[in-house]
């Protein structure tokens, strides 16, 4: 296990465990929790009791009871404002005690409201005012408050959004991919508070609807998340090349890559299929490979066109992207990813 969730920590008015990181979050909500060390601390009868009684399992049933599908339920190694807003949502709010309750990410809801957008030039932060509507299936964002027209309208069922504090440079960025024209693009936006995450779980919980709709057997509704970011180098289709350095996103089925972390706007991207297709993933680069490389720790894919080769830093990022591509290859495709991306 992670050393991190061995408890040391314990609410005693809630009644749980809690592991380090997540206790300096409880113990900056007093109005919540006491948070106490199991190992320093005094704890009196009744508290040893009162903790006995409840326990982690017991206080879930409580907190927990009535959780929306669509909502992303962090875990420990989630950023801090997920994290927080999560114990705020189960304890302060009680968001989740009693089923249909209206919440501000709930079903049927268009949400309106400012978000700081980085400028795609300049990378100044401006607010802009967003807009996602259930009803039409899409976020759009406009440039001047009074704008009738907005400045880009993204269908929901094309977006992924993930957390970024540090690439953002704030701790409730958040990086809004989406294709146009089938091709990958990033906005990256911030929310002055921790609200920020009542945005992410409403486009979640409009890509959920959305999905039911349109693909009421798809046993898949779960709403994505990037399964890997990072920095590989990677060399031409004639694999005579220099390797470059670029910064690659697996979203699902896309390999995207891009010159710089906040670009807006993908280099190339790769498409990953399943086994049954003729995609899989080799440790290391086919013998003779020519081309000069500063990281030795490399990785081919196969497709049924050609071999795309890739280097990493370190051994543990060569391991982590060949896990990524291994689960993504070792799943059947849909009908519609098959759809989107085979040539007749």
């Amino acid at each position: 296990g992670h050393p991190a969730l061995y408890p040391d920590w314990a609410s005693s008015t809630l009644g749980i465990f809690i592991c380090l990181s997540c206790s300096g979050i409880h113990r900056n909500i007093p109005s919540i929790s006491k948070v106490k060390s199991l190992k320093m601390d005094h704890w009196d009868d009744a508290q040893v009791q009162f903790l006995a009684r409840h326990g982690n399992a017991v206080t879930k049933g409580i907190y927990e009871a009535h959780i929306p599908i669509y909502y992303y339920q962090p875990t420990y190694n989630d950023c801090h404002v997920l994290r927080e807003q999560w114990i705020r949502a189960k304890y302060e709010r009680r968001e989740f005690t009693e089923p249909g309750k209206q919440l501000p990410y709930s079903d049927g809801k268009s949400r309106e409201g400012i978000l700081w957008k980085r400028g795609r030039d300049n990378g100044q932060f401006l607010p802009r005012k967003f807009l996602l509507s259930e009803r039409e299936g899409c976020l759009k964002y406009f440039t001047k408050q009074d704008a009738k027209e907005p400045k880009i309208n993204i269908k929901i069922d094309v977006i992924n959004a993930t957390f970024q504090p540090v690439k953002i440079g704030n701790p409730n960025g958040l990086q809004i991919t989406y294709l146009k024209d089938n091709k990958t693009r990033n906005i990256f936006v911030y929310h002055e508070s921790g609200k920020v995450v009542d945005w992410f779980n409403a486009i979640r919980s409009v890509q959920f609807h959305y999905l039911k709709v349109a693909f009421p057997i798809a046993s898949d509704n779960e709403v994505r998340n990037f399964l890997k970011e990072g920095y590989m180098e990677k060399t031409g289709p004639k694999q005579k090349e220099a390797f470059k350095k670029r910064w690659f996103t697996l979203d699902h089925r896309r390999l995207t890559y891009f010159k710089d972390p906040l670009d807006a706007f993908a280099k190339g991207e790769v498409f990953v299929g399943s086994r049954d297709n003729g995609y899989s993933v080799q440790k290391g680069l086919p013998t003779g490979t020519q081309g000069n490389f500063s990281w030795h720790y490399g990785l081919t894919i196969v497709t049924p066109d050609r071999e795309y080769l890739f280097t990493c830093e370190t051994e543990t990022d060569q391991l982590d992207w060949i896990s990524a591509f291994t689960s993504v290859i070792n799943q059947a495709m849909t009908p519609q990813e098959y759809a989107s991306n085979h040539k007749p």
